[in-house]
Formats: C-alpha cells, sequence, structure tokens
C-alpha cells in the first residue's frame, strides 16, 4: 500500500528532543509514548464506526464508536514496548500481542524467539509497534509471523524509518501500510539510522 509521513510542527518538535544525546531516560521514554498516540491517531483515521444510541443530561442522541475489540497492538521486543503507553491512551481496550526476535550472526536474519497473541488474532486490525525501521528486517519478519497466524489486516507504526526499511517492508508486504513520525536519510555502516536518535530500546529502558 504506502507509507504515510507525518508532516506537522509538533512532531517535528518532539523528534528534535528526541534526537539529543543528553535527553533523559524519563523524557525519551514520555516522547516515544507521546509520538506514539499522535501515529496512532494518523493510523485510526479509517476506523469503522458503529451507531449506538446516547443519553445526554438533556436528552437521547446518536453516537459513533470504534469497536476496540476489533484491535490489538503488538508491540516488537523491546523497544516496541515503549510505544504501547501512547497507544492505549487512544484505545485503552484494545488486546497487546507480544512479538520476540532477534538477529542470527551467521546467517543476519532474524528468528523467532518469542511469540503470544490475543485469541481470535485472525479477526482483528493489528498495528505493529516498533520506534525504529532500520533494515526492515525484523519489522517484515514480525508481519510474515501474522500472517502465518491467519491476519490479514495489518498497520505498521515506526517513530524513524530509513528509506531501506520502508522498501523492505513495502516488497515484502505490499498490502501493509507504514505510518512514520520522521524519514531519516539513511543507515551507516553498522545499520544504525542516521542521522537517527541511537538505540531505541537501551534509550528507553536505561540500559546504556
Amino acid at each position: 500500500m504506502k507509507e504515510i509521513i507525518l508532516n506537522h510542527p509538533m512532531i517535528e518538535h518532539k523528534i528534535s528532543i528526541l534526537r539529543s544525546k543528553t535527553t533523559s531516560t524519563k523524557e525519551f521514554r514520555e516522547l516515544i509514548s507521546e509520538i506514539a498516540t499522535i501515529l496512532c491517531l494518523e493510523a485510526l483515521k479509517d476506523a469503522p464506526l458503529k451507531e449506538i444510541e446516547v443519553e445526554t443530561p438533556i436528552t437521547k442522541t446518536k453516537g459513533h464508536i470504534i469497536d476496540e475489540n476489533d484491535y490489538a497492538f503488538v508491540p516488537i521486543l523491546r523497544a516496541g514496548l515503549g510505544m504501547v503507553d501512547g497507544v492505549l491512551t487512544l484505545m485503552p481496550n484494545a488486546k497487546i500481542g507480544h512479538i520476540g526476535l532477534y538477529r542470527n550472526e551467521e546467517t543476519l536474519e532474524p528468528v523467532e524467539y518469542y511469540c503470544k497473541l490475543p485469541k481470535h488474532i485472525e479477526d482483528k486490525t493489528v498495528i505493529v509497534l516498533d520506534p525504529m525501521l532500520a533494515t526492515g528486517g525484523s519489522g517484515s519478519a514480525a508481519i510474515t509471523m501474522l500472517k502465518k497466524r491467519g491476519v490479514k489486516k495489518i498497520k505498521f507504526l515506526c517513530v524513524i524509518a530509513a528509506p531501506v526499511g520502508i522498501k523492505k517492508i513495502q516488497e515484502d508486504h505490499p498490502d501493509v501500510s507504514i505510518y512514520v513520525a520522521k524519514l531519516d536519510e539513511k543507515l551507516n555502516d553498522i545499520g544504525y539510522i542516521v542521522p537517527g536518535l541511537g538505540d531505541a530500546g537501551d534509550r528507553i529502558f536505561g540500559t546504556k
């Protein structure tokens, strides 16, 4: 499908603070969560609405709601966990799954080590969460894992992306829309996004 790159002054503001190496762990974590909320708002623009009757203090009227049971958020461990609170701000009753991947140092291919998904995941729209889309290997592998379990509607949310990562997912999964807060220039020789923001997982959890 397509990539949707958010173009908003507030995104520029938050990304600039996020990039700084002097930004504290607490503030970094808060910014990732806030940006995730904004990305999720964009991703839910096409959410179907169900009509309900609402009784206000004045009268009865018609309203419209999203059926939260139709959605699941799946962070890619571990950095994707930093985006969960932000998306749950909008949809607190959505189900949460988890996918764990590591890179085989010989083949450089992502290897599954953990996958726990909600019941009836195949009937839900699944929104995959990962702050960094670098090579696209882990993101593409996570999407493949979901499809093998019957999921048909998938969206991918990331804070920072490199062009090669977007290309990888588009080639492997042309049916998946990618929502990006900021598209960066490239990858460096060791696979980090440039200018990027370093290792998102380490900065979210304070492990370096």
